[in-house]
């Protein structure tokens, strides 16, 4: 399963934003992906993420959906954004209703994709199948009233994923043997960056470094995560105003530079690449970000003996969401999704680490091994 299923390029006729869809497998006629919006954006790019959601999804242990993303080249500061959002999903609609389901991701709030598709009339995009089963519409109903709730001050969808990299993180870090209270740096402070933060510091870690778009924010005792978080400004970014004397904020390019045990990159992709890959100090990185490491850099982390949670293990906490609230795989609480999450990511952690230390292998290569998408099914026609 080299190639994509489906690659769609779309112009859009009012900006000069430009955006693709790929679904790399559907299952059940069905595929499942957010979509991004960045002015960095690329053809290549979504495709790679398309790959990995299919990954992912197989990490889910999912019988019901394949792997697709959505990507748009355009400013998601811009003041146009959602009107762009909406140009490109009405494009997408045809395949939308033939079972792609593509949801939020940096820079595009997945509440906004669905106001959008209710909008258009379109509603959660689900196959003939789904409309016709009485659980999953029951699912489709209890969706839509989770996803107002909150679990920790956080809305459900921006907390979800950044929960889950918190646990695969801490299950990776038992599983080296770690001490308690490890260093932890982060580079991206929006839903997921903010929430893997909180969690990380409930459970007894120190976060000694947060990177946003615009700066680097350093202390060797700790950061307020809390103080931070509640004072955080629109699309992920700090409020300088709040920082604490003894914090040290620096140009956010030096985010490497930074003592730590555990790195977590956790916004843009390919930020770790082989010019900067031999900075790295930590001996465990946690792709909470999609792609964020090169194949260049990914062979340097590979000799320097560097361990590494893959992001299609580290990052799946929203599509499990979805997919066990729409298809009834837990009750319709948050504490049940949060914890069903962090019994899939803490158990597939463990076996990933587990198998690597028996074979001997890099953390990549076995992941890639255990959670190869084997189905490549059609659209829902």
């Amino acid at each position: 399963m080299d190639k994509p299923y489906l690659v769609v390029e779309w112009q859009d006729t009012e900006t000069d934003a430009k955006g693709w869809l790929c679904v790399y497998n559907f299952v059940n006629h069905y595929a499942g992906g957010g979509t991004r919006m960045h002015p960095t954006v690329t053809r290549e790019e979504v495709i790679r993420l398309a790959h990995t959601m299919a990954y992912k999804y197989t990490a889910c242990a999912s019988t019901t959906t394949g792997g697709c993303k959505g990507g748009i080249a355009y400013d998601y500061k811009a003041p146009d954004a959602k009107q762009v959002l909406r140009r490109y999903l009405i494009a997408m609609a045809p395949y939308i209703k033939a079972g792609v389901s593509i949801g939020g991701d940096l820079g595009v709030d997945y509440l906004d994709v669905l106001q959008i598709l209710d909008e258009l009339g379109i509603g959660l995009p689900q196959t003939k199948a789904m409309k016709a089963d009485p659980r999953v519409q029951q699912g489709i109903i209890n969706h839509e009233r989770m996803v107002n709730m909150r679990y920790d001050g956080f809305l459900m969808y921006d907390m979800v994923t950044g929960y889950g990299v918190a646990y695969c993180a801490d299950e990776a870090w038992k599983c080296k043997g770690g001490q308690p209270g490890a260093r932890v740096v982060i580079q991206g402070f929006g839903c997921v960056g903010a929430s893997a933060a909180k969690c990380l510091a409930q459970m007894g870690y120190r976060i000694v470094g947060i990177a946003d778009a615009n700066c680097l924010v350093v202390c060797p005792e700790g950061l307020d995560v809390e103080q931070l978080i509640a004072t955080r400004r629109p699309k992920g970014e700090m409020d300088p105003g709040s920082f604490a004397a003894n914090y040290q904020v620096l140009p956010n390019t030096r985010w490497l530079d930074v003592d730590c045990d555990i790195l977590i990159p956790a916004a843009l992709e390919d930020v770790i690449h082989r010019d900067n890959a031999h900075q790295v100090k930590a001996s465990l990185i946690v792709e909470a970000a999609n792609i964020p490491v090169t194949a260049e850099a990914d062979q340097i982390l590979r000799q320097r003996g560097i361990d590494v949670v893959v992001d299609f293990v580290a990052n799946l906490g929203a599509i499990r969401f979805y997919d066990a609230v729409i298809f009834g795989l837990v009750e319709p609480t948050p504490q049940a999704a949060v914890a069903d999450i962090e019994n899939l990511c803490r158990q597939n952690t463990r076996r990933l680490f587990t198998e690597a230390a028996r074979q001997g292998r890099y953390q990549r290569d076995v992941a890639r091994e255990l959670f190869t998408p084997t189905i490549k099914d059609t659209p829902d026609i």
